[in-house]
Parts: structure tokens; sequence; C-alpha cells
């Protein structure tokens, strides 16, 4: 039977308000909450509700008192644990921060001093690089639109972590992820060269500008040589646009011709570009970004790259808003890439605050799944206002354990 408590999150047991009874623990667990009356759904039931028993039959068994119930202690704990999980968010949006600050001024200090920027880069991409290959888990949440703004390098960062992401699933070298890393950060550093009036450009490209804005890539290897970059970060950063099919640029090359680095960071740089594009009115949300790539574009990337790239990230990456299989709506917070379709949701709960929302880890829930991805421009403004559906889609990592994995909604 599908049955809805008329009582707040915090007064009752369960991971839900509305839920399907699976056995009699549950039924005895509802019978200790003092509920005169408990609303169901004949469609989403699989029996109808039993017979009231007689009243004295009710007065000879009193309920136990909600408090003394095991279960709402169980509730308590959890609590406790969505409060941890915010303070473990907030030093991970603080880390998020001074990351993307530090890619700001590696950029804007890069061509004026040029050694020690590099050094700075090169420790920074290290550290990252460390933290991903020695973690025995790695967790990737979306960021709040409010710590961002349009100065710090989001496109850069989000590319090397969702690059060093798929790095790691492959159990690449070490030595050979820090150039990866290395080619990710600094990818798009040949569009210094490209005019703001190409390059910051929402309508369609002249063809002469598309020409234009296509010498990056070339622009790019050469600054890269002069600041004697790798090799392999100077593939990546000359060979990002090329596609598996043989379409990209700047020299169409196809299938394994492109180096393995550059095939992982097209990846990553298309999904990115997608998300985030320069009109924010073409922006598709992660999962339609994903669908995307996978069911249209495939193609167009290394198949067993992309592969790895979606079961990194599941059907439901971060910043994607879901629909539950009990009606429940929410936005994907967090992923675990070791089960990406066991994710941390932030839940729609109009008798909670905001800043208090519930965190569900869908990976301790056997009757409740995903079932659908849901538009941003769906949502009712109260929904929509609550879960702040984010504008510019921004990652970071964690290397914690899972149970302390979380995003702030």
């Amino acid at each position: 039977m599908f049955v809805f408590l008329d009582l707040k999150w915090f007064e009752h047991p369960f991971a839900f308000n509305s839920f399907r009874i699976k056995d009699a623990e549950q039924i005895r667990t509802l019978k200790t909450l003092g509920l005169e009356k408990i609303r169901y759904d004949p469609a989403r039931s699989d029996h109808r509700p039993p017979p009231a028993p007689p009243k004295k039959m009710l007065e000879e068994a009193p309920p136990v008192a909600p408090a003394e119930h095991p279960a709402l202690a169980a509730k308590r704990a959890l609590v406790e644990k969505i409060r941890r999980q915010r303070e473990a968010a907030a030093r991970i949006e603080a880390a998020f921060v001074d990351t993307a600050r530090t890619i700001h001024n590696v950029e804007k200090n890069l061509l004026t001093n040029p050694t020690e920027t590099v050094e700075q880069a090169s420790r920074l991409v290290g550290q990252i690089v460390d933290s991903f290959l020695t973690a025995p888990d790695l967790a990737l949440h979306v960021m709040s639109d409010k710590i961002g703004s349009e100065e710090m390098y989001f496109h850069s960062l989000n590319v090397t972590m969702l690059s060093l992401m798929v790095a790691r699933d492959l159990k690449l070298p070490g030595e050979v992820v820090q150039c990866l890393g290395m080619g990710a950060l600094f990818h798009d550093v040949g569009c210094r060269k490209v005019p703001d009036k190409i390059r910051l450009k929402t309508e369609p490209w002249t063809q002469a500008e598309r020409n234009f804005y296509e010498l990056h890539c070339e622009y790019g290897a050469e600054i890269g040589r002069e600041l004697k970059f790798a090799p392999l970060a100077l593939d990546v950063i000359e060979q990002h646009h090329e596609m598996f099919d043989g379409s990209g640029y700047p020299r169409q090359l196809r299938g394994d011709a492109i180096a393995l680095s550059a095939r992982i960071v097209a990846i990553a740089n298309f999904y990115d570009e997608l998300c985030n594009p320069l009109n924010i009115t073409q922006a598709l949300t992660p999962h339609e970004a994903l669908s995307t790539m996978f069911a249209r574009l495939r193609g167009k990337f290394d198949p067993k790259l992309l592969q790895v790239f979606v079961r990194c990230l599941g059907v439901y990456p971060p910043g994607t808003i879901v629909q539950l299989s009990n009606g429940v709506i929410g936005m994907v917070a967090t992923i675990n890439t070791a089960k990406p379709m066991k994710p941390m949701i932030v839940l729609y709960d109009a008798e909670i605050p905001r800043e208090e929302a519930i965190l569900v880890d869908m990976d301790g829930e056997v009757d409740v799944n995903i079932a659908k991805a849901i538009r941003p421009a769906q949502l009712p403004r109260e929904i929509y206002v609550y879960l702040s559906p984010r504008k510019h889609v921004s990652y970071y990592f964690d290397t914690g354990s899972p149970s302390t994995e979380t995003a702030r909604p």
C-alpha cells in the first residue's frame, strides 16, 4: 500500500513522507506515530487497506510514544549526518573558490611572469592529481551559483576536473595524468589571441570569424611550446577540438591519430560547452548534454572513452533536476563516481526551510529510484526557487568517504 504521512519530515522515522509499505515492521512503526488516519493512493497500492480494528482493540494496545521508537533515534542521527554534510559542503565550496581564483591569477600572469606562473599551475595540478589518484572514493559535486563570478575561469576548471575523472577511471600513470591536467587547464590558452568581439560573440559567427576562432588551437600550441610544456600537454592544447570521426579542427584528425589525452579532453570540453554556452538561453541541462552526446553525437567521440565518461557521471549528472518514483522532486547534488546511479539528492519539501533541505543518499534507498529528469523551466516557481537549478554548472571534487559526500542546495 502506498501511503502519505501528514507529518513533518523530522516527526517520523521514514526517509520520505510518502512511500509504499513493504513489511510488517513498517506497519508497527506507523502505529506508533499517533495518527488517527493515514492517506493512501489506490493507484499506486498493491492492496486495499484492511478494515479498521474495533475501538476497544485500539484502546487495549496504546501506541508507543514516537520519541520511544528506535527508528526516531535513527532519524535524529540522520539529521546530525546532514548537518555534518553541510559543513563538508562549505569546505568543498571554499576549496573550489580558492582553486578558481588561483586559475584566474595563472591566466592573468601567464605571459608577464611565465616561469613562476607555470610552476604555480604545475603545483596546483599536481596537488589535484595526487588527490584524484590516491583517494579510495571520488565524489563530484555541483557548486552553488552564489559563489561564482564571470572573472573566475570555470570552464578551464570544469574541463580539468572532468578529464582527470576519466583518467582516474582508466588508471593512467601519474606522470601522464599530470601532463593531461596541464593540457586541460591550458587547453584554451590560444583564445587570448582571438579578439573578444569574436570569442564572446553570442550570435552565429560568419565563416571568417569561425576560421579565425579555430586558429586558437594552433595559437595555443605555439604559446605552449614557448612555455616549454610537455609534448603530451601540447597534444591536448592543439587537438582538443579534433573529433573521432574526422569532423574536427584544425587538422581533421581521425580516430587513434588523435592523442589519447586530447580525446579525453575533447569529451569533457564538449560536455561543458553544452552545459555552459556563452548564450545561456541555449544551455542544456547536464542530463540533456550527456544524452545528446551519447545518442546523437556518439560518432564524434572515442566510444570507449565516452562510455567511461557516462559511467563516471551517471545518467543524471550533478545539477540535474529529477523526479523520484514516489513523486518527490529534487536535484542531484553529488555523485560517487564508483556508483553514479546512486547519487545524493536535495529534496523539495515545502514544510522544511530551503537552508535545511533534506539530503537523501539514494545508495541507502531500495524502494525508491530516479524516475526521470525534468527541465528547470517545467518546475512550478516555488520548487524552482527552492532547488535553485544552476544557471552555470560548475563541478568540484571531494576525496572523503561516501558518508561525508554532499553539495549544498
